[in-house]
């Protein structure tokens, strides 16, 4: 195996690694992360004069 190839693989590799570990991360912290349904405040009653 050529020293072009050796390197092409280690850096697919840790990139493969890497973005199955963010992808697990993402769907760990969706998954536990409660959804808040945020108010909304009351709007201010205008009073024309």
């Amino acid at each position: 195996m050529s020293l072009a190839t050796t390197i092409m693989l280690l850096i697919c590799g840790w990139l493969a690694v890497a973005g199955a570990m963010l992808w697990g991360v993402l769907r760990i912290t969706r998954r536990h992360h409660p959804h808040v349904k945020t108010a909304k405040p009351p709007k201010a009653a205008v009073r024309h004069a």
